[in-house]
């Protein structure tokens, strides 16, 4: 793979990380009204798992759409909707063994509560949502975002990549080798 394309794909993980993180922050201080808490594995503004989503996303399913016929891409739509939400909820409950093998538990609230849900760990509800998510973000949020890519030139994409990995192995090694140090 190209190094501009990596450093592309690092820039759309961090952003999607981001807003992963606002909008589970959102949810539970607007929504659920359970007040603010810090949503992610790692101490920034950002959860990984989004970002990934976000990834496998851009490499899956970006190409049903992109650059096709206004038509073609309207009609897509409830395609990208089942894929979308699938993909996310597999994510997610692949990331929740994965959590759960790595530091005993998964980070995020239980869907036991849920009225259709898989022990706990995914559920109806957030993956209907995931699937609406997935819509706005491959309609809406990425042609913007490769927009404003194409505007940065390789030297700028590759700086901005180099911090972005820096401030997150920062990041993951305060969070999880500097407990086992100390």
């Amino acid at each position: 793979m190209k190094t501009r394309k990596l450093s592309e794909y690092t820039i759309f993980f961090i952003i999607y990380a981001c807003i992963g993180w606002i909008y589970e922050v959102s949810l539970e201080t607007f929504i659920y009204k359970w007040g603010f808490s810090n949503r992610g594995v790692l101490y920034g503004p950002w959860l990984p798992v989004y970002g990934f989503g976000a990834l496998t996303f851009i490499v899956l399913w970006y190409k049903l759409i992109k650059d096709k016929p206004v038509v073609k891409k309207l009609c897509m739509i409830p395609v990208i909707f089942l894929l979308t939400m699938l993909t996310a909820t597999a994510l997610e409950l692949l990331t929740s063994y994965l959590c759960e093998w790595t530091m005993g538990s998964w980070p995020w609230q239980t869907y036991k509560d849920y009225a259709i849900n898989f022990e706990g760990r995914i559920a109806l509800s957030p993956s209907i949502r995931f699937g609406i998510g997935g819509v706005v973000f491959l309609y809406v949020i990425q042609p913007f975002l490769d927009k404003l890519a194409a505007k940065l030139s390789d030297k700028q994409a590759k700086t901005a990549a180099v911090i972005i990995l820096a401030v997150l192995g920062i990041d993951m090694f305060c969070k999880f080798v500097l407990p086992i140090i100390f």
